[in-house]
């Protein structure tokens, strides 16, 4: 049977262990270790807390003793409670072997679970579990998790938020890679641990993991805030790691877009930021709409003009030094608002 991906925070929070087993598979090796572990926890207990009760073989030795995983699914444990059996790294050609063992499973057996990469829709393997009518499969893919899922992972790490900490967490559970949002929320729970206060957004920022983009992001608030002295400081910085001038003038230009949408929307900055798609929250969208009432939409209009000829150039290869030349056309940006 196939088991939809928007059922899998049920399915982990009270596993169906009346079937005998699950295939999880995908392209995303990271994915696939991120759920694989998350089942057998709710399945056995953490890592370590109950070895006797959990069996680990790889594919591999499947193929020289078939018999061997009908015999780890029916084995008695010295101590009560769920039994496991995982088997990685599985393929079509193990799917012989595992076919008698889900037919001879029984109720009280041991609970199997095989990981395998990519499948088509031809794969002997998917095929099995798919129409086996005691088992399940499970196609992980690289799209985000969905708020459900979000709120499974944060409710397991012991963090609670709200508003527009809620919204940027949500936000970031899509941005940032599985293990990275998981060891987010691990840090975001030790921080408030003992602290009674609602989570803000500035904390779940000031924990995010931090990535080259950040650089991006203080060049562009030096531009945007007419911090001269900055900019030269920030591309020094991002010329070091090797990041790419038209990269840097895209990103720039996004954020002045932002800027640019929120000014011709009408009403209170703040509300036509909150409306973006992504939205912006916290003390970011506090800047950004200082930002839009400091310049206002002619301004930005002629930023933004600037700002795609500097693309072209950048582009068109004119032969000059990219970044010099990225350099001083964001200084002449910045210099186009006006000083308070």
């Amino acid at each position: 049977m196939k088991l939809a991906p928007r059922d899998w925070p049920a399915f982990l929070k009270r596993p169906d262990v009346s079937k005998a087993g699950l295939l999880l598979y995908g392209p995303d090796a990271m994915r696939i270790a991120d759920r694989r572990k998350a089942l057998v926890e709710a399945l056995v207990g953490p890592q370590g807390a109950e070895e006797m009760r959990f069996e680990r073989m790889a594919a591999s030795e499947l193929r020289s003793d078939a018999a061997r995983l009908a015999d780890a699914l029916k084995a008695q444990g010295f101590f009560p409670g769920q039994r496991a059996v995982l088997v990685e790294d599985a393929t079509d050609g193990l799917a012989k072997s595992i076919s008698p063992a889900l037919e001879d499973w029984r109720e009280g057996d041991a609970f199997l679970l095989v990981t395998a990469g990519q499948l088509t829709a031809r794969s002997a393997l998917r095929k099995l579990f798919e129409g086996a009518g005691n088992a399940y499969a499970l196609a992980i893919y690289a799209d985000p998790p969905g708020r459900e899922e979000i709120e499974a992972m944060m409710e397991k790490a012991g963090v609670a938020a709200a508003g527009d900490a809620m919204a940027a967490l949500t936000a970031m559970g899509r941005t940032l890679e599985p293990g990275d949002f998981a060891q987010l929320l691990e840090k975001l729970a030790l921080y408030k641990r003992g602290d009674n206060e609602p989570l803000t957004v500035a904390e779940i920022e000031a924990l995010a993991p931090q990535t080259a983009d950040d650089n991006v992001d203080a060049l562009v608030a030096a531009v945007a805030d007419c911090m001269v002295p900055r900019i030269g400081l920030a591309m020094s910085r991002l010329e070091a790691q090797g990041a790419n001038p038209t990269t840097i003038c895209i990103g720039t230009t996004r954020h002045f877009r932002q800027l640019h949408a929120a000014a011709g929307a009408g009403g209170r900055a703040e509300e036509a930021l909150q409306r973006l798609r992504p939205p912006v929250f916290g003390p970011r969208r506090d800047a950004m709409a200082a930002q839009v009432r400091a310049w206002g939409l002619p301004r930005l209009e002629r930023a933004l003009m600037a700002l795609t000829e500097t693309d072209l150039a950048l582009r068109g290869g004119s032969g000059a030094p990219a970044m010099p030349l990225l350099e001083r056309a964001l200084i002449r940006v910045a210099m186009m608002r006006p000083r308070t």
